[in-house]
């Protein structure tokens, strides 16, 4: 099965996971009022949030046309899956060269573009739209902080309320591994898991997953400490119900809160990680991070290429002030602490 077809798939269930997810918070109380609170406190964020979504889904959805050969001289594009973002342009926009924001002819020589005035925020240094680029790299980004954060909670889920439940010698076992876990330096480690799987979507992902784990499953180790405490778990057990019964039912829907604002801050640093990586030459082609790392040079250039470094860094900069506006809101929501101190 081609590559597009399974990002076409993937994007099906995320949407009808989406849509699940819209109609159990509904018939939540908690959720509907949280919410509903979400919208009153920070809709601007949040539609932020959703535009970059919508163009990260545009650009997950792909298919090819015999159409779109038409005028194209690049044998590479020739019978290439084309998105819905892809087809906002022409098939063939790719210039040869710089050239400047709105410009008719090329930065360097003068040579007439092949679309005159059409490049909004300019071409790159060969000659690709940097709008484009730019609206691609959302896909991106959405994909390393929503695949890994996807990773890391399970993973610390599983650790920390193992762990703090049980106790005894398995709490010792973990503790260990993430005092290890967290005596090495984070990005020595986490550049030595890349190059062992390989610089890939994937493998970047899975590379922040297994490195970024450790700080949450404290947390959640710590409070399933103090949640099997409490006086309605010894009921429950008084009761006859399971342990795993007391876990599913009790312990960890007493954890969400913490789960949903860990997944809101996780996805900013993860984010922010993948540009760091493109800074030392292991990011994701097509990241804004990449586009940075492949601009940062030409602010030296006569006349100065600031277009790219602007458009990219802008990109990135709105997609992570709106989450963490989000994140701030998901916290005072849901947050119990938060919510006994304002009350």
């Amino acid at each position: 099965m081609e590559p597009y077809v399974w990002s076409n798939l993937v994007t099906g269930l995320l949407f009808a996971g989406l849509l699940f997810a819209g109609a159990f918070a509904r018939r939540s109380p908690l959720w509907r009022n949280a919410g509903r609170e979400m919208v009153r406190r920070r809709p601007i964020a949040l539609a932020v949030v959703a535009l970059y979504a919508l163009i990260a889904g545009l650009d997950s959805i792909a298919w090819t046309d015999p159409d779109d050969e038409v005028g194209v001289e690049d044998a590479v594009l020739l019978g290439a899956p084309r998105t819905v973002i892809d087809r906002l342009f022409p098939p063939d926009f790719q210039e040869a060269s710089y050239s400047a924001p709105l410009a008719d002819h090329e930065l360097y020589g003068g040579e007439p573009l092949r679309h005159p005035g059409e490049h909004l925020l300019g071409t790159d240094i060969i000659g690709r739209d940097v709008l484009l680029r730019a609206l691609k790299g959302a896909r991106v980004a959405l994909v390393i902080g929503g695949l890994t954060s996807l990773i890391v909670l399970p993973l610390a889920l599983l650790v920390g309320v193992s762990a703090g439940y049980v106790g005894g010698r398995l709490d010792d076992a973990v503790f260990f591994l993430m005092s290890t876990l967290a005596s090495m330096p984070n990005l020595l480690l986490l550049i030595a898991l890349i190059m062992v799987l390989g610089v890939g979507t994937v493998q970047v992902c899975v590379a922040l997953g297994v490195t970024g784990w450790v700080g949450i499953a404290r947390i959640l180790r710590a409070e399933t400490f103090k949640i099997r405490e409490l006086d309605y778990i010894d009921a429950a057990r008084v009761l006859g119900t399971s342990e795993a019964r007391i876990v599913w039912r009790h312990v960890l829907p007493n954890l969400m809160h913490l789960v949903v604002i860990t997944f809101a801050l996780l996805f900013s640093s993860l984010v922010l990680s993948e540009v760091v990586l493109s800074w030392l030459g292991i990011g994701i082609e097509g990241s804004w991070g990449r586009m940075i790392d492949q601009a940062r040079t030409e602010l030296s250039r006569e006349p100065i290429i600031w277009w790219s470094l602007l458009t990219a860094s802008v990109a990135l900069f709105g997609l992570v002030l709106a989450v963490n506006q989000v994140a701030d809101a998901v916290r005072d929501i849901l947050d119990p602490r938060t919510q006994a101190e304002r009350s």
